[in-house]
């Protein structure tokens, strides 16, 4: 709930009227979704993980295609769920992190400099989780990082690693950072400009 309420402010003062759920129930009331600029998800999976229903990923899905912004961060969207069309959207899927804190970098792709939301920004350290995923050629990636090999794991080499990127799912408009496991990650100034600049790109 803190890093939720993180970015209320900022949110408020871009000019959004802001609404907390803590249900997934939400994604069924698609009159409400209908509505809705931007959906800024932040799920914890947790031990029992509480899957998406039918219904849910309908809603969910559906109202992206037709408009509505989807953005998160870390786990709160990456880890949440396994249901294969709401992956689609998001475009990426965590699959594992080392079990201590790393120090990594996150560096710009040169390409998309700049973009609106990382326009201004150069390389930056965090010292967090650091997120292996799959990911997919849809996603307009904004940011990398390279996963070191780990005791002969990954063919021995270091591989890179998307960690921010931004993809169109139909009519809408998607936003996803990997960086964000605390609250103090996303405090980060670089970290904490991308997020609300993405939530803001992300809207309708």
């Amino acid at each position: 709930m803190a890093t939720t309420e993180l970015f209320i402010p900022s949110l408020q003062a871009a000019g959004f009227a802001v609404e907390v759920a803590d249900s997934l129930d939400v994604y069924c009331d698609t009159e409400r979704l209908a509505r809705t600029d931007l959906v800024v998800q932040c799920w914890s999976e947790g031990e029992r993980a509480e899957e998406l229903t039918k219904e849910q990923s309908a809603g969910l899905v559906g109202a992206v295609a037709a408009g509505t912004g989807f953005a998160g961060w870390h786990g709160g969207v990456l880890a949440a769920f396994r249901n294969r069309d709401y992956l689609r959207v998001v475009g990426g899927l965590f699959l594992f992190h080392p079990p201590e804190f790393l120090t990594y970098r996150v560096r710009i792709v040169d390409e998309h400099a700049g973009h609106p939301i990382v326009a201004g920004l150069g390389d930056f350290d965090v010292h967090s989780e650091q997120y292996w995923m799959l990911t997919d050629d849809r996603n307009t990636v904004l940011a990398t990082t390279v996963v070191d090999a780990r005791d002969g794991l990954q063919g021995g080499a270091p591989v890179s690693m998307p960690v921010v990127w931004t993809r169109r799912w139909g009519a809408g408009k998607v936003f996803v950072s990997a960086v964000g496991h605390r609250v103090e990650d996303l405090r980060e100034p670089s970290v904490r400009a991308l997020t609300e600049r993405g939530l803001v790109w992300a809207a309708r």
